[in-house]
């Protein structure tokens, strides 16, 4: 477990996000201690998101950050063509999807669903039935994919059935999320 250097709560290591307040994490290159801002304030060495590779001057990361992921998600849901390939090893590839309402989200271990935080906030963010931070996924070893309400305002729903706040619930493929007014599909590949 590691502390969110924002709100200074006890979250899972290597997470992408603080499922607490939301905010984005990264770790330092160095000494792999977590924080903000471009330099470990410990050792120096460069910060980067979880799995990324530091960047250079003039050599970009081989692996894209969550903010990478949202522009990209942002400038590819009205287009349909298909997400990048964001696997992190040993993680299996989840992906929500709503072909009616243009929406395909590739799961971000840690992030936050909500129209004013985390990395699909694009997406979410002319749906006033949608909470600011409305629900979180999670990649647990031992129960697989995980999505959890964060006291939202309309709730969160698996497979029609209400969750609590708080709560990790595993999803797996065929089942259906429900963010307030949105239904997605769950593929896990």
């Amino acid at each position: 477990m590691i502390i969110c250097p924002s709100c200074r709560e006890e979250i899972e290591e290597q997470s992408c996000y603080c499922d607490q307040c939301g905010q984005a994490l990264q770790y330092c290159s160095n000494c792999g201690r977590v924080g903000t801002g471009r330099r470990c304030t410990f050792c120096g060495g460069l910060m980067a998101a979880p799995g990324a590779e530091p960047e250079s001057a003039s050599v970009a990361s081989a692996h894209p950050t969550a903010a990478d992921i949202s522009r990209t998600f942002a400038s590819e849901r009205n287009h349909g063509t298909p997400p990048p390939d964001v696997q992190i090893q040993g993680i299996p590839t989840l992906t929500l999807y709503n072909p009616s309402l243009n929406i395909r989200m590739v799961g971000i271990n840690g992030a936050i669903i909500g129209r004013r935080q985390g990395p699909y906030q694009q997406m979410f963010e002319g749906n006033m039935f949608v909470s600011g931070a409305h629900a979180q996924l999670i990649y647990k070893p031992d129960s697989g994919w995980c999505i959890i309400d964060k006291h939202s305002s309309n709730g969160t729903k698996l497979n029609d059935r209400e969750l609590l706040p708080d709560i990790p619930m595993s999803i797996k493929s065929g089942d259906i999320v429900s963010l307030a007014n949105i239904n997605l599909q769950v593929t896990v590949s």
